[in-house]
């Protein structure tokens, strides 16, 4: 393969007499080349956004969160939490109570998801650091406070301060109806307004309200149960490691997710349009692939003399057809390796310096710049793709240099 290589090269490297080829050879490798890094780019970005994603949802999402595998209530919350804290790693756990409700205010109202938490529930999570008005607080000696999403803040037109009270109705569990006075049929109560907050993920910001877990427990007809238990882990736990201990100690009756589980349809989503994008930049490298075989064929053709002299210096068919194969490994193999490395140069520099930005308007976006993260097991991915395009390349002109030669 050593003589095959170096002809090979050296046809590549040397002026061809027509210049057509020339320009057909630099236009197959910068082809490679953009689509290359394009493809290094456009998935770095994605990653950033997952990243961004994951980063957000972090603030909110419990590090583990345990529900029944039957069922929607956890009975006697409070005992399970007992046997989850006696795992090795696990810093904190938490009952919580989630379920729809009907909030009112003044002469607004909407559906809303009521989300009843400790007194401690900002220790597991950062949601003190998401609040853009008012502060977190669930009650006090004077009265009992909600804590609503932006969503909700601007519905309901309630802010923190307000003197009037937003009213809170669930549909009773337990006992008949009387059609003749429905509104039996409805637990109530009412919070004042303590805080705003704002995720910028509209799961989070348009509907959900947070108040103290002894409020939706009587707003829900729950008295020890809990729809989940959360769970922060100590630093340095391994979240692994973590899960399968209780497993084993919880049993099949709960299910038990960590944060990548609970958003598994988001990210789902984010990881199903990277590919397509990636698959849809891969026909067009399979596009520019049909210049590389335009330069080789074309350049078959004007070496069809050396061709024949290298047949009567000894050369066999195979060696001869090597050489062209080799070149078209060759303007693949270049073209990837350029590209790659324009690639990630982009995205370093968009990293440092953001240049591509989300929106001219600074407040209406949560960071300036694409995010960018390069994973290397995507530009290896990057480089296998390219690799097999050229591989196939090679098998055309292995056929064209064949026929050429009978």
């Amino acid at each position: 393969m050593h003589l095959p290589l170096k002809i090979a090269t050296r046809y590549l490297r040397s002026k061809k007499a027509h210049s057509a080829v020339n320009i057909i050879s630099i236009i197959s490798i910068g082809g490679v080349l953009v689509t290359t890094a394009a493809m290094v780019c456009v998935l770095s970005v994605f990653n950033g956004f997952k990243g961004m994603m994951m980063d957000r949802l972090s603030m909110l999402d419990p590090q583990i969160a345990i529900t029944a595998t039957v069922g929607k209530t956890i009975n006697d919350a409070d005992s399970v939490i007992q046997v989850v804290k006696t795992v090795n790693g696990v810093q904190q756990a938490l009952p919580v109570v989630e379920d729809h409700a009907l909030a009112v205010f003044a002469d607004f109202q909407m559906p809303v998801r009521l989300k009843g938490v400790p007194d401690d529930y900002a220790q597991i999570n950062d949601i003190k650091s998401i609040i853009i008005e008012g502060d977190f607080t669930l009650r006090d000696d004077v009265s009992r406070y909600a804590v609503i999403g932006v969503g909700p803040a601007v519905k309901l037109n309630a802010r923190p301060g307000y003197l009037r009270m937003i009213q809170l109705f669930a549909p009773r569990r337990q006992g008949r109806v009387n059609i003749n006075d429905p509104i039996n049929a409805f637990t109530a109560d009412s919070v004042f307004t303590a805080g705003i907050f704002q995720l910028q993920q509209k799961n989070y910001d348009e509907d959900l309200i947070f108040v103290h877990i002894d409020l939706a427990r009587e707003l829900f007809d729950y008295s020890s149960e809990a729809t989940q238990i959360e769970v922060k882990l100590a630093p340095g736990a391994s979240e692994q490691q973590v899960m399968k201990q209780l497993s084993s100690v919880l049993g099949n009756g709960y299910t038990i997710k960590n944060r990548l589980m609970q958003q598994a349809t988001s990210y789902k989503l984010v990881n199903m349009e990277k590919w397509i994008t990636f698959l849809l930049l891969g026909f067009i490298l399979l596009i520019a692939t049909f210049n590389v075989i335009s330069a080789l064929s074309l350049l078959i053709i004007e070496k069809d003399d050396s061709m024949h002299t290298l047949r009567n210096l000894g050369a066999t068919d195979k060696q001869i057809t090597h050489i062209f194969v080799l070149e078209g490994w060759l303007i693949a193999l270049i073209g990837a390796c350029l590209g790659i490395i324009l690639g990630l140069a982009l995205c370093i520099c968009q990293q440092l310096f953001g240049w591509l930005k989300l929106s001219a308007d600074a407040s209406a976006v949560i960071i300036q710049a694409y995010p960018v993260k390069v994973i290397w097991t995507d530009v290896l991915i990057v480089f296998a793709l390219v690799a097999l395009v050229g591989f196939l390349t090679s098998l055309v002109t292995s056929l064209i240099v064949r026929r050429r030669l009978n």
